[in-house]
């Protein structure tokens, strides 16, 4: 059991209470990350059971940036530092621990921020072989344990600790991980996640995951999202981006999206540092990443792993995580990455890293238990009982990506089967340089919001995707094909959701498609970039616009559009 308070006399309710509230409890956060993993345990600490929260920002940390507006923003009860440490508290908690913590007149709960203590930081350990977390500077004050209670979520760390710093192993407790549980109960909401990711039937999701510091995967490879999106055709896989919020807080939003700018406006999907990168794991079926702990959690979801970088430099050599840095399967990011992608896939197996896990993850659906079992009992004193039920974890929120208007340009490659239907692949093209479109697998098809001059004039497919344009739809595509800047072959423009209207300039045709409704199908969408794109594969293998009278499959991976052509008066 922790180490319990004196006692205190119960506090007279206030007139100006609606509701009791005997219990004054105090949530310490020094980061972002140490922030939203507070708020998981916090949660654990029922209102109905008269338990005050109010939260802190423990200063000095190289990453605080927007912790106080974070915390504004939830509507929470937000003290200063200088009012926390004037005030007593029935418990304090805290998933980073830091000796200015001894300022504050209440026992100390902490836990680690991510899976487990890991990370080697020794301008906060001052000792090289000691995790951050479990050195004797932080947890010690002269000769006294400075937390009345340390969390872990592994058998594994009370023995690091022993080692470390061993006057603190009696205060030490398996209490798991929340944060596990919380993505273990959301597994059945896989799909709502997808379609909130935009990843429908058919289409795969890459999520590229990147802890912070040099050793990342950002700091190794910063081009390697920009260069997924790039090597993935965007009708079967999208990527979305996972940055460590300590990322965020050194170097700013608004420099972050301005190095994510180009990857962004090829398609990629990032999560904000809040809150979303559970709900990507559900839904992924591939996780690129490094060392940080939602590597770590994909491995335990048994998701298809690649590490573009490992982290060992930085990394407490009998850590679990460190053993997974070393047994999980690289990705070359100069190498072809969608073979690579595809291979890790066929050669996927589980039970290699289960050993990490299973070093890391103790206690599996029991910490939310784990927790009150050591968190209630210092709220005894104010007649604050354990509750009667263990809790239930709620699933993680709904992921809520930052995108933007997607690709308007891409590298287009096919070839007409020998069943008379077009396979399509579309690679969106980055904005590299004043050079453009200078590695092309294919041919270029743009949409009519392309600014770009050079592919708009060197494209050979081009789609209006607004309905409602300035220019009557036959007009537009006449202006488009008429245009002597242009190099067009085929011009689309989008009459419904389902319906477009093309015109080809090999024979001046002009063609109406609209997508047939399968049986229980509410009704596909006609992308016109795609539908244009599988003309021309059609019209470059030597196949005429009159053959197209019997309809046309459009392929991209394992899906199939169906459509209709008739020709119009």
């Amino acid at each position: 059991m922790p180490l319990l308070p004196s006692r205190r006399p119960r506090r007279r309710r206030s007139r100006w209470d609606t509701v009791a509230e005997d219990a004054q409890v105090l949530g310490v956060a020094r980061t972002l990350t140490s922030a939203t993993r507070l708020l998981d345990v916090m949660r654990l600490l029922r209102p109905e059971d008269g338990i005050a929260v109010s939260y802190t920002v423990n200063p000095g940390s190289a990453f605080a940036g927007g912790l106080a507006d974070y915390f504004d923003g939830l509507g929470a009860r937000v003290l200063s530092w200088r009012e926390a440490t004037r005030r007593p508290f029935d418990l304090a908690v805290a998933c980073a621990v830091h000796p200015s913590m001894r300022q504050l007149d209440a026992p100390l709960l902490v836990m680690p921020h991510g899976a487990g203590y890991n990370r080697l930081v020794t301008e906060s350990t001052g000792e090289p072989g000691a995790p951050a977390g479990l050195s004797r500077r932080e947890l010690m004050r002269g000769r006294r344990v400075l937390p009345a209670a340390i969390g872990v979520s592994h058998e594994e760390q009370i023995d690091r600790l022993a080692r470390t710093c061993p006057p603190a192993v009696p205060v030490a407790h398996l209490v798991g991980d929340y944060c596990w549980d919380r993505i273990e109960q959301s597994r059945p909401r896989r799909d709502l996640y997808r379609a909130r990711l935009g990843v429908g039937r058919g289409r795969r999701l890459v999520v590229v995951n990147s802890t912070w510091s040099e050793h990342s995967l950002l700091g190794r490879h910063p081009d390697l999202p920009a260069k997924l999106v790039a090597a993935l055709p965007a009708d079967e896989f999208a990527v979305a981006l996972v940055l460590h919020p300590n990322v965020w807080a050194r170097h700013s939003p608004h420099r972050v999206h301005q190095r994510l700018a180009r990857a962004m406006d090829a398609g990629l999907l990032v999560l904000p540092p809040q809150e979303g990168w559970r709900a990507a794991l559900i839904a992924s079926d591939w996780v690129v990443g490094d060392h940080g702990s939602t590597t770590f959690y994909s491995a335990a979801l048994h998701r298809v792993l690649l590490l573009a970088a490992t982290g060992l430099d930085e990394l407490d050599p009998a850590s679990p995580t460190a053993a997974l840095s070393r047994t999980a399967p690289r990705l070359d990011p100069d190498g072809d990455l969608l073979a690579q992608l595809l291979a890790a896939a066929e050669q996927h197996r589980p039970q290699r890293l289960q050993a990490p896990v299973d070093g890391q993850l103790a206690a599996r659906g029991e910490a939310g238990r784990r927790l009150q079992e050591v968190m209630y009992p210092f709220l005894a004193h104010r007649n604050i009982a354990l509750p009667a039920e263990p809790p239930v974890p709620d699933p993680v929120p709904e992921p809520n990506p930052e995108r933007r208007v997607g690709p308007t340009a891409f590298d287009v490659t096919g070839e007409v089967l020998p069943d008379g239907s077009v396979a399509v692949r579309r690679h969106p093209v980055l904005a590299h340089d004043a050079h453009g479109h200078d590695e092309s697998r294919g041919f270029l098809a743009v949409t009519e919001q392309e600014t770009h001059r050079l592919w708009r004039s060197s494209a050979e497919v081009m789609a209006r995707t607004v309905i409602d344009g300035e220019l009557a739809p036959a007009d537009w595509l006449r202006a488009r094909i008429d245009s002597p800047r242009a190099s067009l072959d085929v011009a689309v423009a989008a009459l419904a959701e389902d319906r477009c209207l093309l015109l080809l300039r090999r024979c001046g045709t002009l063609l109406e498609a609209h997508a047939r409704r399968a049986y229980g199908d509410p009704g596909p969408r006609l992308d016109p970039l795609l539908l244009g794109a599988a003309v021309q594969v059609w019209l470059n293998a030597r196949r005429t616009a009159a053959e197209l009278s019997g309809g046309l499959l459009v392929r991209t991976g394992p899906r199939t559009l169906d459509v209709a052509f008739t020709w119009p008066p």
